[in-house]
């Protein structure tokens, strides 16, 4: 009688669940972030001015791999479809064309598939890729040297070397990005001497290559342990290296930026020092990688991760990368925040075919279209030029211009992330912290808020350094004279015949906590509690995470409360809760436990009572910590959990007068319980929803037939 009870409360019970659950089930809460996120809103910072091809420039330009600006101003031009270096003016008009020289033992030479090309005030520096060499010319075009593979037993054996790319230095230093080369950048000067390698790119291992690895034995598998390939490199005026690539796999490469991973193992496009540390700075919402939301569909046009293949760098600290994939450009600042984005595909001016190379040249950004065999100018809007100025601003630490400057731009871009940032920055550091933390909060910068609470907390904790340990002793001493007076009055309760209030029932369970084998044991036998008090426990705890979703600082929490969480949060509380009730008896009573529905709801409950205790100061408190200190919560709400989870272990097993080895096994076949539970749940959902589907569609088809 008793099993056919619990089989039909259990089927009851379902049901119950199955409301929860699927009421809980339903909202989703989503975030957009703006310019700094998934779609750029901000207008655009550049806008085409020209196109320069053949007919304006009098270069017949045929397959065009690199552009720089020279010191002198003038556009030196990598075209490996005509073996040539063009040379144009700062109006872009043809000046000269590089094609053929007079090499080193008098023989005449020319260029094959030159793919790379840098000018210092000394030389200018061409990659004479097919060639497999550098060649120098002075400023006035007049052949110097040429430097070839450098010697070093550094290179694997049968090592081809195909140059591809050259930056140069302050302090003459070449380094050059060959190709077929995966041990990194090579380093060495115009002399020939050979430096070494610095930040060889970590290899991406497939989840297949690695078991395959770890299977075989073999660690010296060279597709694993090789880095590779960068495409493509720069240096800014303090000798930092942009150095791109595009040979990581796209998968590796877009989990990190959803991960917002700021190491840089996957990153597309790093800022190296000389010794080949990545040391970019990447503190924007995703790490800069180009695009941020992509498409994996195969009906997509455009599918998969960035493929990033150049870099440039522009004023105040700003930098540029080119995706060729979809012939956008991404700007950053120097903290790796996303200033803005433009571009696209096709034939209308200001569309590029495939964006293949970029540079600055002062105000403008040049792009070259490989397709079409042509670059195109963009000059630099009013917005831009107010963006430019903002960030010179707060470079120079003029902080009142560089409010001024960001409310300027907000004027025209009311979602920049960027601006609310610089504003709080610069009204921080002129002490300001209180109207910072609002800017801060605007941007959904909890770093940057929690600095500024820092400050005033430190100002609140001056002023009122007295008061607060006074209060802190006041506190202690009211909790210890509460534990106290429930142990008193606990003791004088056992002696009491007949049923408790529910006051005492209550208090006793702080002495369930303490002791929870004696507690539960009297819990159960000493009707010490009742299924009132533990659902009053139950309504306590619901309260406490409720709070804790409401009243968390900002800090840690932020400030996107809503319906939809209050009632996850609810759901989160109750369906575990229940599922853990109805499984445990229904398991139990399978298993000769001692224990009725009633006793499991009470002991669960009761084991409930740390989470309470722990949440409603921790959540508290949280309010007046910084975001370095938000482990101290973590940690006393993970010890409530363990503690609660504890008691629950402890309280079945006495209830149900199990031995320490038979109530792990039914801890376990407990939670197999409420997966199974969950499952069944799920499954009469669907089945609820086909059906209801079913019959709509019967009664909408008579509808339309009468």
């Amino acid at each position: 009688m008793k099993k056919a009870i619990s089989a039909i409360l259990m089927a009851v019970c379902l049901l119950m669940v199955f409301t929860t659950v699927a009421s809980a089930a339903a909202p989703y809460q989503t975030y957009t972030y703006s310019s700094t996120g998934f779609v750029l809103t901000s207008p655009d910072a550049y806008v085409p001015d020209s196109v320069v091809d053949a007919s304006t420039s009098g270069a017949p330009f045929a397959d065009i791999q690199d552009i720089v600006v020279g010191p002198d101003g003038n556009i030196y031009i990598a075209d490996a479809g005509n073996n040539c270096v063009y040379v144009l003016s700062k109006y872009y008009r043809l000046i000269k064309t590089i094609d053929s020289f007079v090499n080193e033992q008098g023989v005449p030479d020319s260029f094959a598939g030159p793919q790379g090309v840098f000018v210092t005030d000394k030389y200018v520096y061409i990659c004479d890729t097919d060639n497999n060499r550098i060649v120098l010319f002075d400023l006035n075009y007049e052949f110097k040297k040429t430097v070839g593979k450098p010697e070093s037993n550094l290179f694997t054996e049968g090592a081809i070397y195909k140059p591809v790319a050259v930056a140069v230095d302050s302090y003459d230093r070449m380094f050059i990005v060959s190709s077929t080369t995966y041990e990194g950048i090579i380093v060495m000067n115009d002399d020939g001497a050979f430096f070494g390698f610095v930040g060889a790119q970590k290899a991406t291992v497939t989840a297949w290559q690695a078991v395959w690895n770890l299977i075989s034995g073999d660690s010296k598998d060279e597709e694993m342990v090789t880095s590779t390939e960068y495409n493509n490199i720069t240096v800014d005026k303090d000798n930092f290296l942009y150095v791109t690539t595009n040979s990581i796999d796209e998968a590796s490469q877009q989990n990190a930026i959803m991960g917002k991973d700021k190491s840089g193992t996957y990153a597309p496009v790093k800022k190296l020092n000389a010794s080949g540390t990545d040391v970019m700075t990447r503190n924007g919402f995703y790490p800069p990688s180009g695009e941020v939301k992509v498409s994996t569909s195969a009906t997509s046009k455009i599918q998969g991760a960035s493929s990033i293949v150049d870099a440039a760098v522009g004023p105040e600290g700003t930098w540029s990368i080119i995706d060729d994939k979809r012939s956008k450009v991404f700007t950053y600042d120097n903290q790796g925040n996303l200033l803005f984005a433009f571009g696209d595909s096709g034939s209308q001016l200001g569309s590029i075919s495939t964006v293949t190379a970029v540079v600055y040249n002062g105000d403008d950004m040049i792009l070259v279209d490989r397709d079409n065999a042509s670059f195109t100018i963009f000059r630099r809007t009013e917005y831009g030029d107010t963006l430019i100025k903002a960030l010179a601003s707060q470079n120079a630490r003029e902080y009142g211009a560089e409010v001024e400057n960001w409310k300027d731009i907000l004027k025209r871009n009311n979602n920049f992330d960027i601006a609310y940032i610089g504003i709080a920055q610069a009204m921080s550091r002129d002490g300001d912290h209180a109207q910072a933390m609002e800017y801060y909060k605007v941007a959904y910068d909890n770093g940057g808020y929690s600095n500024s609470f820092k400050e005033i907390r430190k100002e609140w904790i001056s002023s009122y350094f007295l008061i607060i340990p006074v209060v802190v002793i006041l506190v202690l001493w009211l909790v210890f004279w509460f534990m106290g007076f429930a142990a008193k009055k606990n003791r004088a309760v056992s002696l009491k015949v007949g049923q408790k209030n529910i006051t005492e029932e209550l208090l006793y369970a702080f002495h369930v906590i303490f002791h929870p084998f004696d507690g539960y044991w009297d819990l159960k036998h000493e009707k010490r509690g009742s299924i009132r008090s533990g659902f009053l426990i139950l309504i306590v705890t619901i309260l406490a995470f409720f709070y804790q979703t409401v009243g968390t600082g900002y800090i840690f929490a932020g400030n996107d409360v809503s319906t939809d969480s209050l009632v996850m949060t609810l759901a989160s509380v109750v369906v575990p809760v229940m599922l853990w009730i109805i499984a445990n008896w229904c398991l139990t009573t399978l298993f000769e436990g001692e224990g009725t529905f009633a006793d499991v709801f009470t002991a669960t409950c009761y084991a409930l009572t740390p989470l309470p205790i722990i949440i409603f100061p921790a959540t508290l408190i949280s309010n007046v910590l910084v975001a370095e200190e938000g482990d101290l919560v973590t940690m006393a709400i993970t010890i409530g959990f363990i503690w609660a989870g504890l008691l629950l272990f402890f309280g079945m097993m006495t209830t149900h007068g199990y031995s320490f080895s038979k109530n792990i096994v039914t801890v376990l076949g407990t939670i197999v319980g409420m997966i199974f539970i969950m499952f069944v749940a799920v499954l009469f959902t669907t089945l609820l929803s086909k059906m209801f589907t079913f019959v709509y569609g019967i009664v909408d088809e008579i509808q339309y037939r009468m």
